[in-house]
This record gives structure tokens, C-alpha cells and sequence, in this order.
């Protein structure tokens, strides 16, 4: 149960990420609310989660899915660069997270 939290305050993560992106270009209530409500939210499930998992496979888990749920999101939405590059090494950090959890 608690790995389940885990992904889902890594992908609340990405909302506060893009609450951060939006209030960037334009800051206004809405864009304020998604921010702080994305990386509350976010750190509640995280606290949550590190009741039965280690811390730094929490904390490398939760940040990994930040960073390819934010870079996969801004090559969608924001025009970022989508160089093969780019996207072996979201692959390698996929992998690295699917390790930290198959690894005890």
C-alpha cells in the first residue's frame, strides 16, 4: 500500500512542478493553488509512505518520478528538447527506481 502512495505523491510532485511552470508565466490564483496543493498533497503521501520504506529509496523514488513525470511533461508541453539522448537517460532513471524498489 504504501508504494502505491509513494507513486502517487511522485506524480502530485509533477503537478507542483507544473504549478511552478504555470505561476513562472503567469501568476495568478489558479496557478498558485495547483502549485502548493500539488506539492502538499504530494508531501503528505510521502510522509505517509516512509512509515514502512527506507528513506532513501522513498526520497530517490519520489524525485525520480518527479524528474521523468516533469521532463516527460515538458517535451509534451512545453517544447523542451526530446534528443535521443534525453530520452535513453529518463530510461535509465525508470530503471534505476524499478531497482531501488525490486532491491531490499
Amino acid at each position: 500500500m504504501n508504494w502505491t502512495l509513494l507513486i502517487f505523491a511522485g506524480l502530485l510532485e509533477v503537478v507542483g512542478v507544473i504549478g511552478i511552470k504555470r505561476v513562472s508565466v503567469r501568476s495568478n490564483w489558479i496557478n498558485n493553488l495547483i502549485l502548493i496543493c500539488g506539492f502538499a498533497a504530494s508531501f503528505l503521501l510521502l510522509l505517509k509512505a516512509l512509515e514502512t520504506i527506507p528513506l532513501s529509496t522513498a526520497y530517490a523514488v519520489w524525485t525520480g518520478i518527479g524528474t521523468v513525470g516533469a521532463t516527460i511533461l515538458g517535451m509534451l508541453f512545453f517544447k523542451e528538447s526530446k534528443n535521443p539522448l534525453r530520452l535513453l537517460c529518463i530510461l535509465g532513471v525508470i530503471g534505476c527506481i524499478i531497482g531501488l524498489r525490486l532491491v531490499k
